[in-house]
């Protein structure tokens, strides 16, 4: 089963879309979750996340990241390989 990155988000989110596209032109597919029309993925987030409620939160392998912080997403992702 391949590993996924799950980017929970809210629209309009701009720093959510810079993550999405920064792991696209690195060639990794993002599953993009809306937490303002799924309220079990709010709860999952939260629950990741120590109840911060901040978008994007970003979740791969088992590590979460809350923000986008280029450097630290590319670290992070490295577990992907």
């Amino acid at each position: 089963m391949a590993k996924r990155i799950k980017i929970f988000s809210t629209p309009g989110c701009s720093v959510c879309d810079q993550a999405k596209k920064f792991l696209s032109a690195k060639g990794i597919d993002a599953d993009l979750v809306d937490v303002t029309r799924d309220s079990e993925a709010l709860k999952e987030m939260t629950k990741l996340t120590g109840g911060i409620r901040r978008a994007p939160v970003i979740s791969l392998c088992d590590k979460v990241l809350v923000g986008f912080n280029k450097k630290e997403l590319e670290e992070a992702s490295n577990c992907l390989a």
